[in-house]
C-alpha cells in the first residue's frame, strides 16, 4: 500500500515525477500532483507497472480527485542547450508553477532536484512505488507525453513513435540511420551507437 504523505509537519505536499528523460526524441515531461489529506486509491502505482489502458483510467481518477495537478515540459532544443538533467528540473519547476494550489512541501522521485522557490523538499529513490502523489505524477507525466508523441507520429510516422514513444529501440535507431534525425530529435544525445552527438547540426525549432 502506497503512503499518502512524506512530511510530518502538516504541510500541503506535491509529488513530482518525469517521463521521457531517456528518449532520443521529443520533449521531457514532468507532472506535479497535490492529493487530499489521507487520500487512498488501491489501484494507484508507479506508471511503469501499469498497462496503457490502466494508466488512462487512473489518469481520469487523478485529475478528478487531486486538489491540484499540472504538467510541465522542456523541449528538445532546451534539452540540447541545458542538458537533460537541467531540462528535467525545468519541466518539474514548470509543473509546480502550474499548480493552482501552492504546495508547502515537495517530494520528487529519484535522487536529484533543483530547489523550487522556497519550498522544502525531499528526493525519494523509487518514490513512485512508495508515495501516492509521486505515483500519480508519474501517471500524468507518462500519459501526457505518450499522447504528445502520438500526435507527433502523425507528422513523422517513419520513426514509429506510436510504438516507441521516442525511446531508443532498434527500429527507431534503424529509422534514424536510414532517414536522418527529425527536428524533434535531441542532437545532444547519441542517436546512433557508433556516432557522436551532432551538436552543430542545424536544428529547426519544433
Amino acid at each position: 500500500m502506497l503512503l499518502s504523505c512524506y512530511n510530518d509537519r502538516g504541510l500541503t505536499e506535491a509529488g513530482v515525477d518525469e517521463a521521457g528523460r531517456g528518449c532520443l526524441a521529443g520533449p521531457v515531461c514532468a507532472a506535479a500532483v497535490v492529493l487530499p489529506t489521507g487520500y487512498a486509491h488501491p489501484g494507484l502505482n508507479d506508471s511503469k507497472q501499469l498497462s496503457p489502458a490502466r494508466r488512462e483510467a487512473l489518469r481520469a481518477d487523478i485529475e478528478r480527485d487531486a486538489l491540484a495537478w499540472a504538467v510541465g515540459w522542456a523541449s528538445p532544443a532546451e534539452i540540447d542547450r541545458l542538458n537533460i538533467l537541467q531540462a528535467t528540473f525545468l519541466a518539474m519547476h514548470r509543473a509546480l508553477d502550474g499548480l493552482s494550489l501552492r504546495p508547502g512541501f515537495v517530494i520528487v522521485d529519484g535522487n536529484r532536484f533543483r530547489p523550487w522557490r522556497d519550498a522544502p523538499w525531499a528526493t525519494l529513490v523509487k518514490g513512485d512505488a512508495r508515495y501516492l502523489s509521486i505515483a500519480a505524477a508519474s501517471i500524468l507525466a507518462k500519459t501526457a507525453r505518450d499522447a504528445f508523441m502520438l500526435r507527433l507520429h502523425e507528422d513523422y510516422p517513419q520513426y514509429g513513435w506510436d510504438r516507441n514513444a521516442g525511446y531508443p529501440t532498434a527500429a527507431h535507431r534503424a529509422a534514424i540511420r536510414r532517414l536522418g534525425a527529425s527536428p524533434w530529435h535531441r542532437r545532444s544525445f547519441r542517436l546512433l551507437p557508433d556516432e557522436e552527438p551532432d551538436l552543430f547540426a542545424p536544428q529547426p525549432a519544433p
